[in-house]
Parts: structure tokens; sequence; C-alpha cells
């Protein structure tokens, strides 16, 4: 669609009713299948590691059972480490990302940490490519009490019995093409607000927590990534997606007042990525592994931390 044309659902300056919301979500097909691109892949790792129920999205005619993969060896001892993936649905390589890490690198781990990966959040909106879920909530501005979005209550509650416990959280995102060209002029016409066009950056980022900054972590995770693909430089008004760049490839966001999943817990060391999977210079199989090197970047950097 024209970045500048009305958003085809809704009346400019007024907010979604029921039928708007309808109307969306007539639109919204599956496009790929949750059960053959992320269960099949869990059930791989039963052998190597426990695999946990942690709820059911419930969305009829569809039902989601959702999962987390965690360290066989738990030993309350030892720090957790949370990774989380497609809490936004479109955003490909957080999930296949996590399930990489799983895979190829968590079981080096073992007897040094508690790993916990969520690698699928909102697997209605995987199937689906998109940011929201079939209610039109952003699951990623909803991690909240008395959350109202399904797939944001359901990991809270997993996470809650080691909530305090966890020492590192890393949630794996990436910024589209289609954040501009779908995802916010939609967010503006579901709450009556004018679209005004923003600028998509060319490669990795970060957020850290503006409450609780941890500049030396976040340059660990850009220095593994910066091998892997390319850094996202600031615009020119030194900002990236309308943020000060307050180091290469790195901004700030409040995250516990926004409703974001890095702020699940009190986790010493937290940040978003974000992998920009529409450059020219990046393909499927790069944006997959900077999100691998991010986490284990992100897990070294913390384990070599003194308590």
């Amino acid at each position: 669609m024209n970045s500048h044309a009305p958003y085809p659902i809704g009346t400019p300056g007024q907010p979604w009713g029921e039928a708007e919301l309808s109307a969306w979500q007539s639109r919204q097909a599956r496009q790929r299948s949750y059960e053959t691109d992320v269960l099949s892949v869990i059930d791989t790792f039963r052998s190597r590691f426990d695999v946990a129920s942690y709820g059911n999205l419930d969305y009829p005619p569809d039902s989601y059972p959702l999962f987390a993969i965690k360290s066989r060896d738990w030993r309350d001892d030892l720090p957790v480490m949370l990774v989380t993936g497609g809490v936004h649905g479109y955003e490909t390589s957080g999930v296949h990302g996590a399930l990489q890490f799983v895979d190829r690198h968590a079981a080096g781990y073992a007897g040094r940490v508690n790993l916990v990966i969520a690698p699928c959040v909102s697997p209605w909106a995987y199937e689906r490519i998109h940011r929201w879920n079939r209610d039109a909530l952003d699951p990623n501005r909803s991690f909240r009490e008395h959350s109202p979005a399904q797939e944001s209550a359901a990991l809270m509650r997993l996470v809650a019995p080691f909530r305090e416990r966890v020492r590192m959280h890393i949630d794996l995102h990436e910024t589209t093409d289609t954040d501009e060209s779908e995802f916010r002029p939609a967010l503006a016409a579901r709450d009556g607000l004018a679209y005004v066009p923003g600028e998509i950056p060319d490669g990795f980022y970060l957020v850290d927590d503006s409450e609780h900054p941890q500049p030396a972590f976040q340059q660990a995770v850009i220095e593994a990534v910066a091998k892997v693909t390319h850094i996202a430089p600031a615009d020119s008004r030194g900002e990236i997606i309308g943020s000060p760049m307050v180091a290469a490839g790195v901004i700030e966001y409040s995250l516990r007042k926004l409703g974001l999943c890095a702020g699940i817990t009190d986790a010493t060391y937290k940040t978003t990525t974000e992998v920009y999977p529409d450059s020219p210079r990046a393909t499927a199989e790069q944006c997959n592994a900077a999100q691998v090197a991010a986490v284990c970047a992100a897990i070294d950097f913390t384990l070599a931390q003194k308590v």
C-alpha cells in the first residue's frame, strides 16, 4: 500500500470498534504452519532438553500449545538465562534463531546456567506473519499485570516462579520494511491517529533498558553480531527509529513502562535484538545467525561477570 494512502480499514481520526476489528480479522490468512515450522523442531529436542508446556492460546477455531525448552540439568544454585522469540510473529529470525541456538549451542552451557527458551511466543501471529495477535493487540506492549494479550500473560506465568533468579534476558526481534508499509499505518488507524512516516534502519541494533542501562553488555553483543552481519548506523538526526543512538547500534527504551517483553524480570542484563531481514546486504541465514550470535554473546558476557 502507498504509505500516504488511508489505511483500508476504519475512518481516519476515529478509533476502531468491533466492526473494524472484524474487518481486520477477516483479512488475516494463515500463510505458514506453526506445527510444521516450530512444534516439529521442538519435538526433536525432547531427548536432550526438558520441554515444558506453559499454556494454550485459544482463538476458535484454532488452538495453539505453547512450549519452552529448559535445561535438563536444572540446578537451583545456577543463574537463569531467558531467551524469548516470536513475540511478534512476523519477525521470523527471532523464532528460528532461538531454535537454532537450542540445536547448536544450548548443550554447551550445561552445568553452568539454567536455560529457558520460549521460541515462539505468538504462534497465531507467526502463522499469519503479523505483529499483532488475533485481537489486534501488540503482545510487546502488553507485558503488564492483568495483560489483555493471552500470549503475554502466558509467558509471564511461565517466568513467575523463577523471575527473581533471571540474570540475563534477551528478546529476539526484527525491524522490517513492513513496519512502515503495514504495521505502523495499521496502528495509527486502529487508534484513530494520523500516520507519520518513519525510517527503517539498515542493519542490526539493540534496545537497552533506559532505567537500568548496561552499556558494556550491549557492546559485547554488538561486537559479536558485527562478525555476522552489519550494524545499523544512525539516521541524519543521530537516531534509530526515532530514539537517540546512545552507542554504536544501541538505543534505549523504558522496557517495563512500555510493557515490553524484555522488562518482565529484574535481570541485570537485558536487551532486545533487532535484525533487518529486508536488507540487500543480509540473507535469511545471516539473520538467524545474528540472533544466535547475540544469544551466545549475551550469555557469555553474563557468565564472565562477578556476582
